[in-house]
């Protein structure tokens, strides 16, 4: 299977009205599944943007738009666009952000990452979280986050994986394949989440990745390791 390819795993998996099905339990399901983890996970994205002041910011996949109000909170006079093909998610996020009296600075769209509704240079940076192995072609897609992005901007990608290595990779092996799909449908009553372990098991290796990322034209491309290999955290600039 080629590495910018989302595995094909069955009618409807990965894509928006997959997502729709688990919006509402989707932030319970991800602060169990990753022992709250990906909070620290999103704090290192956010950072990673290199951002400042009044920054314009994408977020592809954006979902209940966590990375979102993460940006938000962490540079207050922000503006973050989220895009996600999931309308149920995307409601979610609106509540949130209603909540918090962020509607004017965050701004939800229903879209296709490999076709993104935006200009060139656009974005001050863009980002994508826990999403870009469900876009069927990834090279287009982080092509797609550099052509938005402006010359000198950073576009970063926090996606989970499957250790390949280490004393402990044994044991997270086994919660990716066996406790992760089994607890997401309990809590969820949807099968959709053995979608989760198969997407992750079928995700390159980030040495791999990282070489796509290239691909797409970025530069001074990077990648650090979080909490033993469970997921990684890649960056690219735009050239300039």
């Amino acid at each position: 299977m080629p590495p910018e390819t989302a595995p094909d795993i069955g009618p409807g998996f990965g894509s928006g009205a997959m997502f729709d099905r688990i919006a509402r339990r989707y932030d319970l399901l991800n602060r169990v599944i990753s022992f709250g983890f990906d909070k620290g996970w999103r704090r290192k994205l956010v950072t990673a943007l290199e951002c400042s002041g009044a920054a314009r910011v994408l977020d592809v996949a954006s979902g209940t738009a966590d990375v979102a109000l993460d940006i938000i909170k962490a540079l207050p006079e922000a503006h973050v666009t989220g895009l996600d093909p999931s309308r149920g998610m995307l409601e979610v996020g609106q509540r949130k952000a209603a909540d918090r009296s962020l509607q004017k600075q965050v701004e939800l769209v229903v879209g296709d990452a490999q076709q993104m509704p935006f200009e060139n240079d656009r974005f001050d940076a863009a980002c994508i979280s826990f999403g870009i192995r469900n876009v069927p072609d990834r090279l287009q897609g982080l092509r797609e986050m550099a052509r938005v992005t402006k010359p000198g901007g950073k576009v970063v990608v926090l996606e989970l994986s499957e250790p390949r290595g280490g004393v402990l990779a044994p044991f997270a092996r086994f919660h990716v394949h066996h406790v992760v799909p089994r607890l997401g449908a309990l809590l969820s009553g949807a099968a959709e989440y053995r979608y989760l372990q198969r997407s992750i098991a079928a995700f390159p290796a980030p040495d791999v990745f990282a070489q796509l990322m290239q691909q797409a034209g970025l530069e001074q491309v990077r990648f650090e390791r979080l909490t033993m290999g469970v997921a990684f955290l890649h960056v690219g600039s735009v050239p300039a």
